[in-house]
């Protein structure tokens, strides 16, 4: 099988806990430890009623205006934040997860998982990316240039879902909602948004519509039996519809932050509205009020590390990393597992560029690994720290790592080659980098092959 790499920009945001992904309606990835956290709380009882595995799901955020949500290289869930702005409560993100996860279960998983399992995110959006071109004109080649509305339609052929699979999801989805006792309703009143595309033309009907065929029949059947489900309880969590308010808040500064002024009162005290003016005034590079309304937010809850986190960005963002760095560092105290703020933290390190920081962040590096697996930034910082250090056969393992989640195996199998060399024979170091030049010379053997 060939597979397509798309020539455009992704930007791992492991740096930093939001940031715009690419301009001009184009796609690219957002880590954000605190919306992350959310969505993770939100699906944990929905994900323990599928009897997957627990951690085993993945929830990735994609930034796009665009409405979507899909299944790719494995049990990984992309939401695009446009669905995220267009909800109105958290029961009907739960009730898109949750019909995602039938999706997962029943095996109706994106085409080419085999080449997107254990690739970075970046890849497999955009191995899809490219792909969806290549479906849309017949050639591989048009992969290097998707743009403008043909890329929203290459990617809708390519993700669709058949109708008898969507309604197997939505079965499916019922169950596991009605056994965490989230209410179920909420899947049907995000459909009902979706509906409302058929009647728009093609080229204007959001994406979920495209690649979820949302049908009256599809809704009366599963009012039907939400109907039948609802003399039970279920639970009206209000810590959750405080959080929806806060990603919200926080999504529009980072991507629509001249929009905060429409939306919220810069004079208010609470959390959603004193976050979106903290944001909107960073991403337009006013420093004195994005500095001091992260500290009026950090002062509205001083133990909330994931305002620490955004203070630390805040600050770096301005040249100001000494304070960048007493944030990171507060922030990783109160959550040391949290690898994105760990990742964030070890980067300022590295900035600050002392041997005893350099050392610090490799440690806080390696542990952040295990939260972070996917993560290029991660491997790419850990071979600047090495590289500084003078430690060139790390560096270029460490590189070999992040070429290998990229799946470019000619660069993973020459950096690695280079960095066994002067790795000790048996490590683990040096076990790794033989690893990496095994991967490499079978993906040229299958190229060869195909």
């Amino acid at each position: 099988m060939k597979y397509f790499r798309l020539l455009m920009l992704f930007t791992l945001l492991a740096v930093m806990p939001l940031r715009h992904g690419l301009a001009q309606g184009g796609f690219g990835l957002i880590r954000d430890s605190e919306i992350e956290l959310y969505l993770k709380e939100w699906s944990a009882d929905v994900i323990k009623q599928t009897g997957l595995p627990a951690g085993s799901v993945n929830i990735i955020l994609v930034q796009s205006d665009d409405v979507n949500a899909f299944v790719a290289g494995g049990p990984n869930i992309f939401i695009y934040t446009g669905l995220l702005q267009r909800s109105d409560t958290a029961e009907e993100v739960i009730g898109v997860i949750a019909h995602e996860l039938g999706h997962i279960v029943g095996g109706h998983l994106t085409r080419g998982r085999a080449a997107m399992e254990n690739a970075s995110y970046e890849t497999i959006i955009g191995t899809i990316l490219g792909v969806g071109a290549a479906i849309l004109s017949g050639q591989g080649e048009a992969a290097q240039a998707v743009i403008g509305v043909s890329q929203n339609y290459a990617i809708s052929k390519y993700l669709a879902h058949s109708r008898v699979q969507e309604s197997s999801a939505d079965q499916a989805a019922l169950g596991y909602l009605d056994a965490a006792k989230v209410d179920p309703a909420g899947l049907t009143s995000f459909l009902k948004k979706m509906q409302s595309d058929e009647l728009l033309p093609a080229s204007q009907q959001s994406e979920y519509y495209r690649t979820h065929p949302v049908t009256r029949n599809r809704i009366t059947a599963l009012e039907t039996k939400v109907e039948a489900l609802s003399q039970k309880s279920y639970n009206v969590n209000s810590k959750w519809a405080d959080q929806h308010a806060r990603m919200k808040a926080k999504l529009l500064g980072f991507i629509h932050p001249p929009q905060v002024a429409w939306t919220y009162d810069p004079n208010a005290n609470k959390i959603p509205d004193v976050m979106a003016y903290a944001v909107a005034a960073y991403r337009q590079s006013d420093e004195t009020r994005a500095i001091n309304k992260v500290r009026e937010l950090v002062a509205l809850e001083p133990d909330n590390p994931y305002y620490h986190e955004l203070a630390g960005q805040i600050y770096a963002s301005f040249g100001r990393l000494d304070e960048s760095r007493k944030s990171y560092a507060q922030a990783h105290k109160y959550v040391p597992n949290d690898g994105l703020i760990a990742i964030a933290y070890a980067h300022i390190l590295i900035e600050q560029g002392k041997e005893a920081d350099l050392r610090a962040a490799i440690k806080i590096l390696g542990s952040a690994q295990r939260a972070e697996p996917r993560s290029t930034r991660l491997y790419r910082l850990m071979a600047t720290a090495y590289g500084r250090l003078k430690d060139d056969s790390r560096a270029n393992l460490y590189l070999a790592e992040e070429a290998y989640l990229k799946r470019n195996m000619v660069e993973t199998g020459r950096l690695a080659d280079i960095a066994i060399r002067g790795l000790e024979k048996e490590s683990r170091e040096w076990r790794r980098a033989k690893d990496l030049i095994f991967y490499a010379e079978q993906a040229k053997l299958q190229k060869k092959d195909n």
